[in-house]
């Protein structure tokens, strides 16, 4: 029933028998909620309709919050309206400009959107303004305003009278700030940046709770609390991982006594840094400091329209999923160098992973060991005996398994878009001795081929979602460009560009799709290129 909007709500106040007013049927360009009308309203299929700055969204998740909506359109430019349509898991999302809406559509075209880990659906309105009345819609004028501010670089003004309508008074200054799927680091500092967004941030205190990331976060104004609760929680500070959940603290005041690494006073730069509070190590300190820039930067390979928001807006955890977009090259140096992908706190998860839409003529253990393997250790890889182009790899550990989820849900692998879930079962079982499974299951737990078993390996940092530029290393001294774009080609694909690193054992190679680099990668990683040297291929952040 894609296309069909009926009994629409705006916002989260109005109950889901309400509809959009009849001046939507009047106005082909204009949509106008004012909640008048009892009508039904069929929306066309615009697949085919003209650009225009107000884009329809379909095939949202449940309980999809407006911040996540507009998440999708920050990273191309200013997000002017939105309308949420509750009941039918739809929302239209007005840009400020065509050009950025066509930019939106052409990404998405070509990179398959994602929300709460779901593929949605994003197509041009065959309107050419959002009208929405901000009586009943003032939620979610309140967040775009928040979202708004700090896309523009400022801070919301706290006697707006958008968001102040729209909320109830704030009962503390003090946030209390839990920090799920912790992939990578995430530092004291991290958090000052991102909610200084909203306000004067006074005073931090983190800690470690039920084995979860903790902070408190004091505010100069409540108000300013009230603004970073509406738009920060539910979202990633990185992509796919670090999500925000956020509540008022019950305490109106946080009593710091130390500045370090734990906790911090912005008022008294002068506090001691208190005997016996462990320092951060040295060597993660380095790679947050290098270049902490990045930490909230452009993801690799997106538009950079949003940059004067102090890059804030990657935080936003769009893109996951099919396409999902660079995690941050600092925290994955920050994760190298604290040994792991992942901190302490979260290897309960199970580590096995459900993979599904498999093209079950060409799969095989091996090629699933290979494709996950970039992202952690594979351990076993079952092949399901009565259901073909479904399989289970068992990760080293949830962490990874997650990683593995985050960058590989979507994408293509021979010919059919893949998807990967976290799996019930604790283990994959191998088969019973003398029990011929026809080579469906293999056991990698001995294989040479692991990346990650080695703490502080170098390969922590180079972990990149899929892409079109592969990374070679290990390359003979006497194999020419020429061998290599040959031996890429025979692989099935179109090599796009090429180019030697200086010493010429490694080099970067771009196929002319990513379905085809991960073809590529399946088919030649450790590929035997004479005199003991394996290929390695990885995919890679660069371009050519």
């Amino acid at each position: 029933m894609d296309g069909i909007v009926s009994d629409v709500a705006v916002g989260v106040k109005r109950g889901s028998d309400e509809l959009l007013s009849g001046s939507l049927y009047n106005s082909p360009s204009s949509v106008t909620a004012n909640g008048n009308d009892s009508k039904k309203l069929r929306v066309d299929d615009r697949m085919d309709s003209p650009p225009s700055r107000v884009l329809h969204i379909r095939k949202l998740p449940n309980e999809v919050a407006e911040t996540e909506v507009i998440a999708l359109g920050l990273p191309f430019g200013k997000v002017t309206n939105i309308l949420m349509l509750k009941g039918k898991n739809q929302a239209f999302l007005e840009l400020g400009t065509e050009e950025a809406a066509v930019t939106m559509v052409n990404y998405y075209t070509a990179v398959t959107p994602h929300v709460r880990n779901v593929p949605v659906f994003i197509q041009y309105s065959n309107h050419k303004e959002l009208k929405t009345d901000n009586a009943l819609n003032q939620r979610a004028q309140a967040v775009l305003q928040a979202v708004s501010a700090v896309q523009a670089g400022g801070t919301p003004t706290s006697g707006s009278t958008a968001s102040e309508s729209a909320l109830t008074p704030a009962p503390s200054p003090v946030l209390r700030i839990i920090i799920d799927n912790m992939f990578y680091p995430v530092t004291l500092d991290v958090l000052q940046q991102i909610f200084s967004k909203f306000g004067t941030v006074m005073k931090i205190i983190t800690f470690t709770k039920n084995n979860q990331f903790q902070a408190l976060l004091q505010f100069s104004d409540p108000v300013n609390a009230q603004q970073a609760k509406l738009s920060l929680d539910g979202q990633n500070i990185y992509n796919a991982c670090c999500t925000l959940r956020i509540d008022f603290s019950k305490l109106i005041n946080l009593n710091v006594k130390y500045n370090n690494d734990k906790s911090r006073d912005y008022t008294r730069p002068e506090l001691p840094a208190g005997d016996g509070q462990p320092a951060i190590d040295p060597s993660v300190a380095a790679a947050l400091t290098k270049d902490s820039s990045s930490l909230l930067g452009t993801p690799s390979g997106m538009v950079a329209s949003y940059s004067s928001g102090g890059g804030f807006p990657s935080s936003l955890g769009f893109g996951q999923g099919g396409g999902a977009l660079s995690p941050l090259s600092a925290a994955a140096a920050a994760a190298a160098a604290a040994g792991r992908v992942a901190l302490s706190g979260h290897s309960g998860t199970s580590g096995v992973l459900l993979v599904s839409n498999l093209n079950e003529e060409m799969v095989t253990p091996q090629s699933l060991f290979t494709l996950f393997g970039v992202y952690g250790d594979a351990q076993r890889v079952k092949i399901l005996y009565n259901k073909k182009d479904s399989a289970l790899i068992q990760m080293a550990d949830g962490n990874q398994a997650k990683l593995a989820m985050s960058h590989l849900n979507g994408q293509k692998m021979y010919g059919k878009i893949i998807r990967v879930t976290l799996s019930k079962h604790q283990t994959v079982q191998l088969p019973r001795e003398g029990l011929d499974d026809q080579g469906l299951t293999k056991d990698f737990t001995n294989s040479p081929l692991h990346r990650f078993k080695k703490p502080g390996s170098k390969n922590f940092q180079n972990i990149f979602p899929p892409s079109a530029t592969l990374h070679l290393s290990n390359i003979p001294q006497d194999v020419t460009e020429e061998d290599l774009r040959l031996l890429f080609s025979n692989s099935g694909g179109t090599v796009k560009a090429f180019k030697f690193f200086q010493d010429h054992k490694m080099a970067l190679l771009q196929m002319a799709t990513v379905e085809e680099a991960i073809q590529a990668l399946i088919d030649l990683h450790n590929y035997n290129m004479g005199e003991n040297h394996y290929l390695r291929v990885s995919f890679s952040k660069s371009t050519i």
